[in-house]
């Protein structure tokens, strides 16, 4: 499980180096119950299950943007032991404490699915994060779904048009679970996902109200009924979206550039006036004689 940095197009996104430190910094202060050769074969169970499976994780906004919790300096023991905690605080406090409780490799689950904005439900898993910041390119590898391993990646264009790759990878060839997915809305059929490398393409779509950009459920009845309960009412591409939230200078500038121009030319017309119509004005023609 990973997270990669492919291409950064603002200053509020950390880079690669800082993710890689960050992550480092948070595994290396965790415990690793799952490597423990003490460990029953039941509480290892239950705690595959919970890593298969992470209940509510991630609820709210994504962390990319959160720079408190992905500092490019962290000076000296009590700092880092200050960002761990803050790390594990936000991800207990957003539906994540049974992955904390697993040790390092839930604490890997959380801080990944929590970076792009994913998040798991009863039914599926949805990715929800804010189409103003999918002009960055990542990806989010080995996600942890019924024993299957999710890879996601935002992909940016030349033109900065966004699209999502999905892949999976099935952990038990014997016996392969079937994973589907639709983008937003559910507007067209779900697709079921392959381990091909680049993976499903979908494009990137924002509703009216806004829903989760892609949902991912091994049910695939339940992604075909979600279409009719989500009562969106409009679905645009993501450029469209982008264009309506930037429609230009506001009227107030607009406004002041009109009066400003408008009281340029009354005062042009008051020195012509003035010299020409006022007192001791020139002739406007002057005598041959």
């Amino acid at each position: 499980m990973r997270i990669e940095i492919r291409k950064i197009t603002d200053a509020h996104t950390p880079s690669s180096r800082t993710v890689n430190t960050t992550l480092y910094y948070i595994l290396s202060s965790s415990t690793a119950p799952l490597l423990e050769s003490s460990l029953s074969t039941e509480e290892r169970d239950k705690l595959e299950a919970s890593l298969n499976y992470a209940d509510h994780c991630f609820s709210g906004h994504a962390t990319m943007h959160a720079e408190n919790l992905w500092p490019e300096r962290v000076s000296g023991a009590a700092s880092l032991l200050q960002l761990v905690n803050l790390w594990t605080l936000t991800l207990q406090k957003r539906a994540c404490k049974a992955l904390v409780s697993a040790g390092a490799h839930g604490m890997m689950q959380a801080v990944t699915l929590s970076f792009g904005g994913l998040q798991f439900t009863e039914n599926h898993l949805q990715f929800q994060a804010e189409p103003s910041v999918l002009h960055n390119s990542y990806s989010l590898r080995g996600l942890r779904y019924h024993r299957d391993r999710i890879s996601l990646s935002v992909v940016a264009d030349a033109d900065g048009r966004p699209s999502l790759h999905v892949s999976v990878k099935p952990q038990d060839e014997e016996k392969p679970v079937k994973l589907y997915a639709c983008e937003a809305g559910c507007i067209n059929e779900p697709v079921e996902l392959t381990s091909e490398p680049r993976g499903h393409v979908f494009p990137v779509l924002v509703t009216q109200p806004l829903t989760p950009l892609l949902y991912i459920s091994t049910d695939l009845r339940h992604l075909q009924d979600l279409r009719h309960t989500l009562h969106v009412k409009a679905i645009l591409a993501h450029d469209e979206h982008m264009a309506k939230q930037d429609p230009g200078l506001p009227f107030l500038f607009w406004f002041s550039v009109a009066s400003l121009v408008a009281l340029f030319h009354l005062f042009l017309f008051k020195l012509i006036y003035n010299e020409y119509c006022g007192p001791g004005a020139k002739p406007l023609f002057r005598s041959k004689v």
